[in-house]
């Protein structure tokens, strides 16, 4: 079993921030469940693209409004609170955060921690160590 709690995980090398957006890793790739969980946070007025051709990943938004448009079908959908999305098409996407946005994220096959986006928001798939 684990137990973990985002305070302990604040500050660790589980909690990755980029220019916007900060991501708490509570279960990764090495934890061998198949998935990944994240709590992820996206600054007001911030504007982000994304694009997860390695990863399928669904996303429920517990505070904060903002808009998700899909690029690739050229789509918008209002997001609030109960909103949930799920990338299954690997859609590239632009989340615009009108407030501050606090979202639970699971991402299949699960992302290590080590992952960082290209200048396509695109992460590498890198498989979990064994052990």
């Amino acid at each position: 079993m684990i137990v973990r709690t985002t305070a302990e995980i604040t500050g660790t090398e589980r909690d990755v921030a980029g220019k916007g957006w900060r991501s708490k890793r509570i279960v990764l790739g090495g934890d061998r469940v198949g998935f990944s969980f994240h709590e992820t946070t996206i600054d007001a007025g911030s504007e982000h693209v994304f694009h997860y051709l390695n990863h399928v990943e669904a996303v429920w938004l517990v505070e904060g409004e903002g808009t998700l448009h899909d690029l690739d079908n050229d789509v918008a959908y209002p997001l609030a609170p109960g909103s949930m999305y799920l990338l299954d098409g690997h859609e590239r996407h632009r989340l615009i955060a009108r407030t501050r946005m606090r979202m639970m994220c699971v991402f299949n096959p699960p992302v290590t921690g080590q992952e960082v986006h290209d200048s396509d928001g695109v992460y590498p798939l890198i498989a979990a160590p064994v052990g």
